[in-house]
Order: C-alpha cells, then sequence, then structure tokens
C-alpha cells in the first residue's frame, strides 16, 4: 500500500508536465469544425499560458538532484508519448484535411499553421530533452520529431555546437545584442546547417573518416526527412506536402523565436587565444514562470541546463537574480514581443546593459570589446 501511495504522489507531481497533451483534442475539435475553431490551437498555446503565467506566478522552488531515474519514470514518460501522438495527429491530419470539403484554404493553411505551433513548441522542445540522453532508443525518438518538420540537423548543432560555443561569436543562435529578430532569422537558417554539418565533418576527419563515411548523421537526417515528405505527398496529395511544408517552417520559427530569447546579447568572457571562460548560469536568461514551464518542460531554465546539461528536465534548478539574469514574462509572451524589434529592444536592452554591470563591470567599451572578438561565426 505504502509503495502504490509513493507512485500516486508521484504521478500527482508530473501531472502538470503533462498538460501538452490537452492540446490534441484542441486541434481534433479545429480540424472536425473549421471557421472559428481553426484558431484555438496557437491560442491555446500561446494566449491561454500568458493568462496561466499570470494567475500562478513563479515557481522558485528547486527539486533534489540527487532523484534516482526511478522517480522519474512519469515525468519521462510523457516525452516518449508525445512522439506517436503528434506522429498520428499530423499524419491523420495530412490524410484528412487536404479532402475535407467543410474546410477552405484559409482554413486548411490555418490549420496547418496551429499543427506548426504544436510541432515547434512540444515536439521539437521535447525533442531537445529526448536528444540530449544517454539512450539510444531517446535518441532515436528526438530524430523522429526533428524529421516531422525537417530541422535533424538541429540535433547536430544544438549538441555539437551551440552547447559548446554558446555566448561566443562560433555560435549562429547566440543572437547579439542589438540584432533584431527579422535579421535572426536568416541568418540562422543559413549558418546553423553550415555550422552543423561542419562540426560533424571536423568530428568524422578526427577519426581518419571523410565527410561521405555511412557513420555521418546527415544520412539518417536525409533518409527520415525524405521519409516524411513522401508520407506527406501519398496521404495528402501535392496539397498534403505543401501543408506539411508549411507546418515545418511554422515549427522552425516556433524554435528560432526561442532560440532568440535565451541569449540575447549575453556574452562569455575571451580568455585570449580563442578561449572562453565556462559556461555558466549567468549566460542564459532564466524564467521561472509556473505554468509555461509546465508546457515546455522546465526547458525556461536553460541558465541550469547550460551549466549542466545532462540534467533530466524535473531536476532542473532556477537562479535568482545574484546568479542569472530573468526574464519579465515567460516564453510565450516574450516570443510575442520579440516579433516586434522596436518593442523587443525597449524591454530587453537596458536589462542586457544592466547584466553587463553586474558580471563584467571591468568592460566598460562593449562595442570595442565585441568587435575584437571577430563576431562572424565560423
Amino acid at each position: 500500500m505504502q509503495i502504490a501511495a509513493t507512485e500516486v504522489r508521484k504521478l500527482q507531481n508530473a501531472l502538470p508536465f503533462w498538460i501538452s497533451l490537452l492540446l490534441v483534442p484542441v486541434a481534433l475539435l479545429a480540424v472536425t469544425q473549421g471557421g472559428w475553431a481553426v484558431a484555438l490551437l496557437p491560442l491555446a498555446s500561446w494566449g491561454l499560458f500568458i493568462l496561466l503565467d499570470a494567475i500562478t506566478g513563479l515557481n522558485e522552488d528547486n527539486p533534489d538532484t540527487a532523484t534516482p531515474e526511478g522517480g522519474l519514470v512519469w515525468y519521462r514518460l510523457v516525452t516518449l508519448v508525445w512522439v506517436p501522438v503528434q506522429a498520428a495527429l499530423l499524419l491523420g491530419m495530412l490524410w484528412y484535411v487536404p479532402q475535407a470539403d467543410h474546410l477552405g484554404t484559409g482554413e486548411k493553411i490555418g490549420l496547418f499553421f496551429g499543427m506548426g505551433v504544436m510541432s515547434g513548441t512540444i515536439g521539437i522542445n521535447y525533442s531537445h530533452e529526448l536528444m540530449h540522453q544517454k539512450s539510444r532508443l531517446e535518441r532515436w525518438l528526438a530524430d523522429i520529431l526533428l524529421a516531422m518538420v525537417l530541422y535533424s540537423h538541429f540535433r547536430s548543432e544544438h549538441l555539437r555546437v551551440h552547447h559548446l560555443y554558446v555566448g561566443t561569436p562560433r555560435d549562429p543562435v547566440t543572437a547579439r545584442y542589438n540584432e533584431g529578430f527579422h535579421r535572426f532569422f536568416p541568418r540562422v537558417l543559413v549558418q546553423c546547417h553550415q555550422s552543423a554539418f561542419g562540426a560533424e565533418a571536423a568530428m568524422l576527419a578526427r577519426r581518419g573518416l571523410p565527410w561521405w563515411h555511412a557513420s555521418n548523421p546527415y544520412w539518417r537526417y536525409a533518409a527520415l526527412q525524405g521519409a516524411m515528405l513522401v508520407l506527406a505527398l501519398l496521404l495528402g496529395g501535392w496539397l498534403g506536402l505543401a501543408l506539411f511544408l508549411w507546418q515545418a517552417f511554422v515549427a522552425i520559427w516556433q524554435l528560432e523565436l526561442v532560440n532568440y530569447i535565451e541569449h540575447y546579447g549575453l556574452t562569455r568572457r575571451h580568455l585570449g587565444d580563442g578561449k572562453y571562460e565556462h559556461v555558466l548560469p549567468r549566460h542564459s536568461w532564466n524564467a521561472a514562470h509556473r505554468a509555461s514551464n509546465w508546457l515546455l518542460i522546465n526547458l525556461q531554465r536553460h541558465s541550469d541546463h547550460h551549466y549542466k546539461p545532462d540534467r533530466r528536465f524535473p531536476l532542473l534548478q532556477t537562479y535568482g537574480t545574484d546568479d542569472a539574469p530573468q526574464l519579465p514574462h515567460g516564453y510565450p509572451l516574450m516570443t510575442l514581443a520579440a516579433m516586434v524589434p522596436p518593442l523587443w529592444k525597449r524591454i530587453m536592452n537596458h536589462r542586457v546593459k544592466a547584466w553587463r554591470r553586474q558580471f563584467y563591470p571591468d568592460i566598460t567599451e562593449w562595442h570595442a570589446y565585441n568587435k575584437a572578438l571577430n563576431p562572424p561565426p565560423r
């Protein structure tokens, strides 16, 4: 009885992080009803959690990092379950929506916009959690989720570039100070492909192998993405393929919006000879907003994720202002603000300047300092 009661408590503690599954019936309602219901999915993903963040406030409690794997089963399960759930929803929509007589062209486009919001906000985020794990199953599931949005190289870029070079000129997805999102987005679309492929090719070269060797994960990425394109065409015809591509673009846009806000304007100290200080909590924007952390499985505790990349999401710590810079709102609201560069800069630029004064008071001329680092990423 005591064991059963303990398991029930573990499930109850994990249940808020299963809130993403509630978006599935919302999507089904939008697909079957059309009309005004098409707007429900993005409204539920953004507007609802902006409201819930305002109601539920901050969660600054930190879990015990010594919790064993066995105590995290219910947390891990949601990331595993999501993969077949998203696949079934996406493939089902690709079959149903193109031939649905009750849906007009605008409604079909709107539905796959909503699907892209879901596969970007939830799917790519869960793939991020899975790709960091040692389990081959979890890493494969991460690859499947990324193939659904044609962004498989994100795994290579994130693990082999971003985590090594965050906060330095060599990391494409560290947004530069005063760089608006509309300049950032096209830049990273090109540079992340280049840096990810370069990192994999360099790793193979260190083993004395050419880039075209079978162990290059780009072959796996190409096979999985090709399979998704074929499935989209078979299930939905040319319209289905076009809607799938639209969904993938929206998901990528969602991911890069999040990448943009996570490190905006933050820089690691250059130690000379191409070396930088170790990554610290101060090099990522932290957000302790409770509801959006439920939706995003603690992604907003990003300072700790970069400090301890192998830590599973339920054990991530949050930090106070003495250790990490704080976002004024959760990701749902901050990503909307990022779409309006003057608003974003008004919210964030003075916070970047305060961060510089707090953590690097000896650097008084930041423009000259950043210019000396040779900013263009390799």
